[in-house]
């Protein structure tokens, strides 16, 4: 056995990194904006990830007012208050974002096609 030293491997959790990384008390809190198909050539844009400290409905209502878009606000038991908005507003919401001062440009991951 002395010539055959067996070294069994530990599990490895790939996502243990990024679960550190999450916890600490420095991380990024990043905006996710998704779009979703819907059927046809309907789709549907989520942003979640907004601070909890923010009025989640006055900014639907300046979306809606600024993109002549319908929205709601939907409470998620995961990911908390989420807001939804008719058609691909990707690129208008991080825009409208960042110009409010409510995101920096670099806290904004854009998801989708």
């Amino acid at each position: 056995m002395s010539e055959h030293d067996v070294q069994i491997p530990t599990t490895f959790d790939p996502f243990a990194d990024a679960n550190a990384q999450n916890s600490g008390a420095g991380a990024k809190e990043y905006v996710h904006i998704r779009v979703q198909q819907r059927n046809g050539r309907k789709s549907l844009t989520t942003v979640q990830g907004l601070k909890k400290e923010f009025s989640y409905n006055k900014i639907l209502k300046d979306l809606k007012k600024e993109f002549c878009c319908n929205g709601t606000v939907v409470q998620d038991p995961e990911l908390g208050q989420v807001i939804q908005l008719q058609g691909d507003q990707r690129k208008n919401v991080s825009a409208f974002l960042i110009q409010a001062g409510i995101v920096k440009k670099e806290n904004i991951k854009i998801h989708g096609f």
